[in-house]
């Protein structure tokens, strides 16, 4: 592993997290790529990358670069993408993988016509405790899964023109936030047959806060809330007919589990130990696509997150949550 060489796409502090911890774990960056130069040129000096681009048409035509990390806003992920696809290069796109299925069938269709990997930088599901935490599923621990409980709750900008309270910039609670839970709920229980969503807007149209509930074939229950403006436990729960994992806060980052019997008591105790935010694993798990082929991608495949997106596009029609350009 970190044997390609990445090419980061927009500088936001999200770019800074993934930056960082792909070079402190031995990942090569070769280039990166800003709107303006000066944005290119600071994010450059600030991590000694040696190719700063103006554009993002310029970083995804340059050869020193195989794999693109896309770190723009909602709206613009699908169309970064695209273009870097298009440029031969493979891709590690930032959550949510789209702003709705339709376009993230087109940039998975895309993919798949060039050969090429297409990765939902959705970096929860790589992390070594949601790796043990399957294993234990697997193995009967807690019995037959029943029931996910989780929030993603933060108290977070109110600026009306930022991007979380922005309609034009993809935001909302359910994209930012509520896409955590959803897609825990897809891994241990793959597609629900019933969406329940309920929400409450913020005075620019986005989602304030959004309840969902989402049903299974084999009497399966995940119960998620999300919001912007209040602090939450972020804890979950997985609960099964013999025990259940609960899994500290912040649930969706590094962190420790618990594991029960059915009488209440400890059986084990996971705790967390991992360098840096934790964003280098989903950077190997590209790699790793890269190295194996597309069709190894069995942690998070570009199929389900299309078939997520479809999912939250249901929340969306439920709560009345439209971005523009939409009818």
């Amino acid at each position: 592993m970190g044997s390609l060489r990445w090419g980061i796409l927009g500088t936001g502090w999200i770019a800074h997290a993934q930056t960082a911890d792909l070079l402190a774990h031995g990942f090569t960056v070769t280039a990166a790529g800003s709107r303006t130069r000066t944005g290119a040129a600071e994010f450059a000096a600030e991590f000694g990358i040696p190719n700063a681009h103006e554009s993002y048409e310029s970083l995804v035509a340059d050869d020193s670069v195989d794999v693109i990390y896309v770190a723009t806003p909602h709206p613009m992920h699908v169309s970064n993408s695209l273009l870097a696809l298009d440029a031969g290069k493979h891709v590690l796109v930032e959550k949510p993988f789209a702003l709705t299925a339709r376009e993230a069938r087109e940039l998975v269709d895309l993919a798949a016509r060039k050969h090429l990997v297409v990765l939902e930088a959705m970096w929860t599901r790589f992390l070594p405790h949601m790796v043990r935490l399957r294993e234990i599923i697997r193995a009967g621990t807690i019995g037959e899964v029943h029931t996910l409980i989780a929030d993603h709750n933060q108290l977070l900008s109110d600026d009306p023109e930022g991007r979380l309270r922005n309609p034009a910039l993809g935001g909302g609670a359910l994209l930012d936030l509520g896409i955590y839970p959803v897609s825990f709920a897809w891994d241990l229980f793959g597609e629900p047959s019933r969406v329940l969503a309920s929400g409450t807007k913020t005075p620019t149209g986005v989602d304030r806060q959004t309840a969902i509930i989402l049903e299974y074939p084999h009497d399966q229950r995940a119960v998620l809330h999300c919001a912007l403006d209040t602090p939450g436990p972020n804890r979950a729960a997985v609960i099964g007919t013999t025990g259940r994992i609960e899994l500290e806060s912040v649930w969706y980052t590094p962190t420790s589990f618990t594991v029960f019997d059915s009488r209440g008591e400890p059986t084990e105790r996971y705790r967390s130990d991992v360098t840096g935010r934790g964003m280098q694993y989903q950077a190997w798990e590209l790699e790793r696509l890269v190295a194996d082929g597309p069709d190894a991608a069995d942690l998070l495949p570009p199929e389900q997150s299309v078939k997520t997106m479809e999912t939250l596009d249901e929340v969306r029609r439920q709560i009345g949550l439209t971005f523009p350009g939409e009818p």
